[in-house]
Formats: C-alpha cells, sequence, structure tokens
C-alpha cells in the first residue's frame, strides 16, 4: 500500500469519573455530550470508516440511522448522524440475527488477526466501541489510542471503561476541557 499508512484502532468512549460508560442501573443520561463536546467528538467521528460494536452499543447507535434526518435537529447532530451512516460498522454478537442500520455486518467471533488485517488495508481509522469488545482488542494489544470524555460526575458502579486485570503504560498525547467541566484525554500505548 502506498504512503504507508496504517489504520488506528481506537476505543473512545464517555465516562464517569470513576470510570465507568454505564451506572449500576445501565444508564448513562449523565453522560449527554453538550453541543461543544458533541461538535467535538463530530471531528473525532469523520476520520472513522469503520466502527467495530458489541450488541448493546449497536442497539444504542443504531438510532443515529434516522437522528440528523429529521430536518430541525441541531447542525452537530446531522454532523454526527451523516458521520455515522457513512461509516462502515461490523457488529459482534451471538445472539444478534439481523440488522438495520445501513453498511453494517454481523461477526459471531471477535478475530484479533481480522482486525489485525484490517488495521493493514483500511486508508481510514477503525472505531471500537462496548467495553465487553474492547475488552478483547484490549487484551490481544490491537488498541492504538484510548480516548476518554470524563464527564464530571461519580456514579459509584457500573459498567467500567477498562477491563480489571490489565496493565497498560500510556503517553498523553492531547487533551482538552470543556466549559461544562468535561475533559477529553487522548492516550497512546508506550512504544507506539
Amino acid at each position: 500500500r502506498g504512503g504507508g499508512f496504517m489504520a488506528r484502532l481506537i476505543y473512545s468512549a464517555i465516562q464517569s469519573l470513576d470510570g465507568y460508560v454505564a451506572d449500576a442501573a445501565g444508564k448513562f443520561d449523565w453522560a449527554e455530550p453538550d453541543e461543544a463536546v458533541h461538535t467535538f467528538a463530530n471531528q473525532l467521528q469523520s476520520r472513522i470508516g469503520m466502527n467495530l460494536l458489541g450488541r448493546r452499543m449497536y442497539e444504542v447507535m443504531s438510532a443515529w440511522e434516522t437522528f440528523g434526518t429529521q430536518g430541525d435537529e441541531p447542525t452537530y447532530i446531522k454532523e454526527f448522524s451523516e458521520s455515522w451512516r457513512a461509516s462502515d460498522k461490523i457488529v459482534y454478537s451471538t445472539t444478534l440475527g439481523s440488522v438495520t442500520a445501513a453498511r453494517t455486518r454481523i461477526e459471531h467471533v471477535f478475530e484479533p488477526d481480522a482486525v489485525r488485517l484490517m488495521k493493514d488495508e483500511l486508508a481510514s481509522d477503525i472505531s471500537i466501541a462496548g467495553p465487553t469488545l474492547a475488552a478483547h482488542a484490549i487484551a490481544a494489544d490491537l488498541i492504538d489510542e484510548y480516548q476518554l470524555f470524563v464527564v464530571p460526575v461519580v456514579v459509584g458502579g457500573g459498567t467500567r471503561f477498562l477491563p480489571d486485570g490489565i496493565r497498560l503504560d500510556l503517553r498523553l498525547i492531547d487533551q482538552r476541557r470543556f466549559d461544562n467541566g468535561t475533559v477529553y484525554l487522548s492516550y497512546r500505548p508506550v512504544g507506539r
């Protein structure tokens, strides 16, 4: 491939200050981004050509097939919706029988070698979403960048952004503070 580009696998999520993407009741309404955070996240999403999703994350994100298409939504909602619909998607699930989102296919098993091949062949970056799926990629040392939007709330338990029992040595490559108290942090594994 010309130019030597290799797609990065990026794990990005909005999390509480204590490290959860959903609280103990499975809710994440506390994580809804405001316009400034959403606009910044849109810029990140615009670089993504492939989204790898767990089943639950797919069920949440598939709403973007219609969000932003009614004509009366804010520009930042329309922008994310367009980016989402323009990207390819793979849903990893052993229980899902079909998908409704365009440009989406189902894989029943997460294969690290298949993701390595994607990283080598794709001309744009890859996003992985959902902590259960991301845990497989973390275990296989596939993640090239961790993007965290840390919301100033403590939820006390729930679904963690990172799995237990891992050690990651990371270096900070970007940061941004938003007026609503959210902080964006981007890390790469040391040595990449």
